[in-house]
């Protein structure tokens, strides 16, 4: 006989970690942000003199104890050579992130009950990069036997799994940009339909190679006007915007189930209250006219929450910088709210750390949590002349103190791929 189906259940937040251009550890990248600073710069990673695109927003180097990333704090040598650089970032959020939950496994069915689910949206660019040119020099018998584990995309899943023995599901979302928040919403939903009590899931990424920003300038994504004033290039709904800004990192979130968090006593961040997805149906990279495929997704998180655009205070956007999609964005979201768009606060994070493409989302659910938790809305850099009038207050380069209690955070991929999560304050 198949079981009965059960009702869903809540699923709130109780871990956050967070590796990103302003930083490593939650609470001092979001000083930062607050503060109105920016994690991008001219790239030090490889010289791009041949490019047009020289900057980026890369994780800064040095110790943990000041927001650096020094990863023999946190990786054993004979384990960071086995992994791409996005799956050191995965592991360096989700120790932080686990850390901050409290959650240690003391049995197996605990651990069978906590999985993983951490994403990419192109995973080991710079590892494919340096193994392809070793077999075009005619070294193909020295790859190295960790070439592939350290390539694929679910291995920053793999990682962390093995590291703590979590033995719940183990998957890992693949969607271009919407990637981070596509692993949160089924991460999520694992829990609420009874698959996992437990679930470590973001998202990571680290194409800030010559292979990555090269690829982007072909398709001419990126912005390539402001080289010698790096921290003026991501400037979402801004009239000067030209394409966006590479960034690299992680963000991981524990998600648990709300009566297994009580009993534990564990700290609640924030509630996840609705997920929606759409497929534009349109075109390879751009959306589609005004944005159908982004209403559409917000729209879906709103019916799978029991809410309406009105209840929401706050809107992390998509907003990457790009002259195309960020007014297409803007114009979804004044219709999705109607005559509440007055009141609504809606900002670009991209804007202090770039776009992190396959991280995007998970980092930008942190920052919508800390949003409602703090009653912060984040800046918004480099606004400075809007391309269009809005009724959205776009929190134009100074965070905004104001109470919020609900915050929807976009995220939208190539291929036509839309996500959209909500979050409430903790229960």
């Amino acid at each position: 006989m198949f079981a009965h189906f059960r009702a869903p259940r809540r699923v709130v937040v109780t871990g956050m970690g967070i590796a990103c251009p302003l930083g490593v550890g939650v609470a001092h990248v979001w000083r930062r942000m607050i503060n109105g600073e920016s994690g991008i710069g001219a790239i030090r990673s490889f010289d791009p003199k041949d490019l047009p695109a020289k900057v980026a927003g890369e994780v800064p180097a040095g110790k943990r104890a000041e927001g650096g990333l020094d990863l023999d704090e946190w990786i054993p040598l004979k384990d960071q050579k086995k992994m791409d650089r996005f799956i050191q970032l995965a592991w360096v959020a989700a120790a932080e992130a686990v850390e901050d939950s409290g959650w240690v496994p003391q049995t197996e069915e605990e651990r069978c009950r906590t999985g993983v689910m951490i994403g990419s949206g192109i995973g080991g660019l710079q590892t494919i990069a340096d193994a392809a040119k070793q077999v075009a020099e005619g070294r193909a018998r020295r790859l190295s036997p960790f070439f592939i584990p350290s390539a694929l995309i679910n291995l920053a899943s793999g990682q962390v799994s093995i590291r703590y023995g979590f033995k719940g599901p183990n998957h890992s979302a693949v969607t271009a940009c919407a990637t981070g928040v596509h692993a949160l919403g089924d991460a999520a939903r694992l829990i609420a339909l009874g698959d996992a009590d437990v679930m470590v899931a973001g998202g990571a990424e680290a194409a800030v190679s010559e292979l990555g920003i090269a690829g982007f300038c072909a398709s001419r994504a990126l912005s390539t006007g402001f080289n010698d004033t790096p921290e003026k290039a991501s400037r979402p709904w801004d009239k000067d915007r030209d394409g966006f800004v590479m960034g690299e990192g992680a963000g991981v979130l524990v998600l648990e189930e709300y009566e297994h968090a009580k009993r534990r006593g564990a700290t609640i961040h924030a509630e996840v209250i609705g997920y929606g997805m759409s497929g534009d149906a349109h075109h390879i990279t751009a959306p589609a006219e005004g944005h159908d495929g982004a209403f559409r997704a917000m729209k879906a998180a709103f019916a799978s929450a029991g809410i309406t655009p009105a209840d929401v205070q706050y809107v992390n956007a998509h907003g990457t910088s790009t002259p195309l999609g960020d007014d297409l964005e803007l114009e979804a979201v004044e219709r999705l709210w109607g005559d509440a768009a007055k009141g609504l606060a809606m900002s670009s994070t991209k804007s202090a750390v770039g776009h992190l493409l396959g991280a995007a989302g998970a980092v930008e659910g942190i920052f919508s949590i800390l949003a409602i938790k703090h009653g912060i809305a984040p800046p918004t850099l480099n606004l400075d002349n809007p391309s269009r009038e809005s009724p959205i207050d776009r929190v134009a380069n100074a965070a905004q103190q104001r109470p919020i209690r609900i915050a929807l955070s976009n995220s939208f991929g190539f291929g036509g791929t839309n996500a959209s999560i909500l979050f409430r304050a903790a229960p």
